[in-house]
């Protein structure tokens, strides 16, 4: 699979830039602690979570469950983002609490980081932790990925995401956050100095290279206003290789924020999220 990168403002374009959130972001540094602190606190309140299950045998191959009081409507997953490179789900847990509150059982999966692992192998394994946990909790299964985590779930999405059939069977939603659906440009960043990525793998790897699955998937492209222009761009461009898609810009957010409305059950973004929209 060949293609070339798509232009975007000239030859001399910026791409670093383009995907250089932190740089556009006030107090971008204070984000990454307060996200780390609100998870440990939100764990710390729900003392009946499952931590660190296994999916598969590498370290970080592990997930942690949220039930909700009685039985679960049915399943939320969500997949941290951090370029492929950073983070764990130790920083998330708190945004599991609106569909947690509306009634959802929520799973938060660590998964192997660049370089150590290339993207092509974590998609592989974030599959893996979705046919898992799905094992575990019956009932429709809910997608949310937010930037690289938003690629995972979308690309799990296409006619050749990796999930088990009986597990895409029950796919009845994604919700992509920032998402990336087109990784052709990131060769031309500094970023795939540690990612690694070449053009078959930059091509195989974006969701926009297959068709969506043909199960009825509700799919949502979910970016905030004030991001950089590439990732609006990202995820209207997913709209036009998947008409289905509903693309969201939410006013007044931006990179570090858009996934805030996580946190509150009546929150717009939530409600896509579990279907009471």
């Amino acid at each position: 699979m060949s293609m070339q990168v798509p232009a975007a403002g000239g030859p001399d374009f910026d791409w670093d830039d383009a995907y250089a959130n932190g740089a556009h972001i006030a107090g971008a540094d204070q984000f990454p602690p307060r996200w780390a602190a609100a998870a440990a606190a939100f764990r710390k309140a729900h003392p009946d979570q499952q931590l660190d299950i296994p999916y598969g045998d590498h370290p970080r191959a592990r997930l942690d469950l949220f039930r909700p009081a009685g039985s679960a409507l049915g399943l939320v997953v969500f997949v941290h983002g951090g370029y492929w490179m950073r983070f764990d789900k130790s920083s998330w847990s708190h945004l599991a609490q609106g569909a947690l509150a509306a009634g959802w059982a929520v799973a938060l999966p660590s998964y192997p980081l660049a370089p150590e692992a290339r993207i092509s192998e974590i998609t592989r394994t974030i599959a893996r932790a979705v046919d898992t946990v799905a094992a575990l909790v019956p009932g429709p299964l809910r997608l949310a990925g937010h930037s690289a985590g938003g690629h995972l779930v979308t690309r799990l999405a296409t006619t050749e995401g990796g999930l088990d059939p009986v597990t895409l069977g029950r796919l009845a939603a994604v919700v992509s956050i920032s998402g990336l659906h087109d990784l052709r440009p990131l060769l031309r960043t500094k970023m795939n100095d540690t990612l690694g990525l070449d053009e078959a793998e930059a091509a195989s790897e974006s969701a926009i290279s297959y068709a969506p699955s043909p199960a009825p998937i509700e799919l949502t492209a979910w970016v905030g206003a004030d991001e950089r222009p590439e990732f609006i761009r990202q995820s209207q461009l997913l709209k036009q290789h998947w008409p289905d898609t509903a693309v969201v810009i939410e006013d007044g957010t931006h990179h570090f924020d858009v996934i805030a409305g996580l946190e509150w059950v009546d929150s717009p973004i939530t409600r896509v999220l579990v279907g009471s929209a």
